[in-house]
């Protein structure tokens, strides 16, 4: 098996398509889940990154293997003055413009794309490590991601559903009815810690928006707080952000 290895390590044309295709196939797996939940950077975009990333990789290797022979006189004559390696450093760093334009800030003042940025940047990290012919690296850290984003999905959702903090957000037909919400929220005992308001127009009327971060007395579902919620006069509409 290591001999194996060794062989895959080395840098050949039969080894650099085996990493190329490999971060393309990995790369595309991880952005079709995203692409299934809508996200903005998806089967493309994470294909194209990681194989971009991997390319990079091999680049750093061949232009260290050429400096070392057929190109070794003209580089001692010049002096040592390149570091090859440092070429991934900036595949990371680029990649941060990209995951910045995956993050969004809705009217409803809820953050979007963090996860699609942050995996982003992992397949990124990936498309390295395959470049570099590190496989052992690329499985395990595969794995941990796939994991992250179809296994711990769902936890993180029952978790934050059972969490004594909640993010609020409604729609009011005046200001006037945010008397009945505070009535309630004294009512129910709920601590109040930051509240954001807004307006909006919805059919020619305008609104009053709002971002309640509330924490709950004890442990009670979340669909129960936003129903009940839903029932005071002059809610138009309300939402867990």
């Amino acid at each position: 098996m290591e001999a194996f290895l060794s062989s895959l390590r080395e840098l050949t044309f039969g080894t650099m398509c085996l990493r190329i295709m490999l971060a393309m196939l990995l790369g595309g797996f991880l952005g079709f889940d995203r692409e299934i939940w809508g996200r903005p950077a998806g089967f493309r975009t994470y294909m194209l990154v990681a194989m971009a990333a991997a390319a990079t990789s091999i680049l750093s290797q061949y232009l260290n293997l050429m400096l070392d022979t057929c190109w070794k006189e003209a580089y001692s004559a010049v002096g040592n003055r390149t570091d090859v390696v440092r070429f991934g450093a900036q595949v990371v760093s680029g990649i941060g413009f990209l995951g910045t334009g995956t993050i969004l800030i809705t009217q409803r003042k809820e953050v979007t794309g963090l996860t699609t940025a942050c995996c982003l940047w992992a397949a990124g990290c990936m498309g390295l490590a395959i470049g570099a012919g590190f496989y052992e690296c690329v499985l395990v850290g595969f794995l941990i991601i796939f994991i992250a984003l179809r296994v711990l999905s769902p936890l993180d959702r029952v978790m934050l559903s059972s969490s004594t903090y909640m993010n609020i957000f409604m729609e009011l037909d005046s200001v006037r009815d945010l008397y009945l919400v505070s009535e309630w929220i004294k009512t129910q005992g709920v601590t109040v810690y930051d509240v954001e308001m807004g307006k909006a127009e919805k059919a020619g009327v305008d609104h009053v928006t709002g971002v309640f971060s509330i924490r709950l007395p004890r442990r009670k579902k979340h669909t129960e707080v936003l129903a009940d919620l839903a029932m005071l006069p002059g809610v138009a509409a309300i939402e867990e952000v």
